[in-house]
């Protein structure tokens, strides 16, 4: 089979992830767990740090794909910059050892606390949203002595072709700022000496297949950055997001290198250095969920497996109807029918995937793939389930990385 995951392996003793049997992980840390492999985190990194010299540009993993303090520090040490969108996740960068100068904080509802330790610690610069935003970034700064380094998003009204629930960059959508309504904001911001401005920033949607629409985006940035300095406003980067989408199924994600390329030619004639926020396509296809059938449900009308991971472990199907693919562990010989593959939680909407084709007994182990971001980021402790452990591979080793939550963590904090 030819899996989306490049790390993924057919062995004598089933599926492996690089040379760790999933079998081995199973007996080891028990179901339902995410297993992550450094090897495909680290390669899919590379593609994005060698298409461009690091002068020219930055690349800033969003944190809010998967904010593992193990990968976080994985790619640190490779030489990632951060996009974050709460204190939470600023936190977690620097806990891994990120460097605050690196950040860039974006999101369109940062708290007043929030703010005051992004400057507190120094972070590289804020993504400005709203006019709202930064006046209160302004205000905050003056309070504490400090210059505020700022961007403004704009919002270049730019179909991404993509789901409607993770495209960014429409008139309907709530980020950014219009590009029309710049001029004024970043004159304001220039009358402000609180503020430092450093860059305007772009993001048009998630798991983008086409490149096209980044292209029109970065022609619509380009046009603000020259209205800009004609304007007297010079800034230090262009920052042109991310979004990059990934296989799932049958999808031809876009080549990397090549659409870093094609933007970069875009501002060949500009000084202003690039920035790239990469998420999905570092992390995506560099993981899996690792679920275990309970039982096997034959219906009058509907054949169901019942797993022990659900909606609660991987939101992305209830929330998006999103495909991954789900494949036998240890493949058998048998009836197929046709599967729903559902968890325990009491909802309809708990479902990993449908209408599968499968050959199964309960006691099973199931892969579910491309699972590595926006998997165990978004996953909850709904029906009161303990949030799975996370175990990252290497070579033939495998390690710990998050544990699996105990019953009691769930009520701790109550009283």
């Amino acid at each position: 089979m030819n899996f989306p995951m490049p790390t993924l392996r057919v062995t004598a003793h089933g599926l492996a992830l690089e040379d760790v049997p999933l079998t081995t992980i199973a007996a080891t840390y028990g179901t339902p767990c995410y297993v992550y492999s450094r090897t495909a985190i680290e390669e899919a990194f590379e593609r994005y740090r060698t298409a461009l010299p690091p002068e020219r540009a930055e690349i800033c993993y969003a944190v809010k794909a998967n904010g593992n303090l193990s990968i976080l520090r994985l790619l640190a040490a490779r030489g990632a910059g951060f996009d974050i969108v709460s204190r939470g996740e600023l936190e977690r960068v620097l806990a891994a050892g990120g460097e605050a100068k690196r950040v860039v904080f974006s999101g369109v509802a940062k708290g007043a606390a929030e703010i005051r330790r992004a400057l507190e610690v120094g972070i590289g610069v804020f993504n400005v949203e709203s006019a709202a935003e930064l006046t209160r970034i302004a205000h905050i700064a003056r309070e504490m002595g400090r210059r505020a380094p700022v961007a403004l998003r704009i919002n270049p009204d730019v179909d991404p072709k993509t789901h409607p629930y993770i495209s960014t960059g429409l008139k309907r959508n709530k980020f950014g700022i219009p590009v029309a309504e710049a001029l004024a904001l970043y004159r304001q911001a220039k009358s402000m000496p609180e503020l430092e401005l450093v860059g305007i920033a772009c993001h048009i949607g998630s798991q983008l297949l086409d490149p096209s629409p980044l292209l029109e985006a970065a022609e619509r940035v380009k046009d603000a950055v020259e209205q800009l300095e004609r304007n007297g406003i010079a800034l230090r980067h262009i920052d042109l997001g991310g979004g990059l989408g990934i296989r799932y199924r049958d999808e031809t994600p876009p080549d990397i290198p090549a659409v870093l390329r094609a933007l970069a030619e875009r501002f060949a004639d500009r000084p202003e250095r690039l920035m790239f926020e990469p998420g999905r396509s570092l992390v995506g296809n560099a993981g899996l969920l690792l679920t275990r059938v309970e039982y096997l449900k034959h219906g009058e009308e509907q054949d169901f497996a019942l797993v022990d991971a659900g909606m609660n472990d991987l939101m992305r199907p209830a929330l998006y109807d999103a495909w991954h693919e789900i494949v036998p562990v240890v493949p058998r010989s048998g009836p197929v029918r046709r599967y729903d593959v559902v968890g325990p939680v009491c909802e309809s909407s708990d479902f990993l995937g449908r209408g599968r084709e499968l050959a199964l007994e309960a006691g099973d182990l199931l892969a579910v793939l491309s699972a590595g971001a926006y998997g165990m980021a978004m996953s909850s402790n709904y029906n009161a389930r303990p949030r799975p452990a996370e175990v990252l591979v290497e070579g033939a080793a495998h390690r710990l990385i998050r544990a699996r939550e105990p019953l009691e963590s769930l009520w701790a904090l109550e009283q």
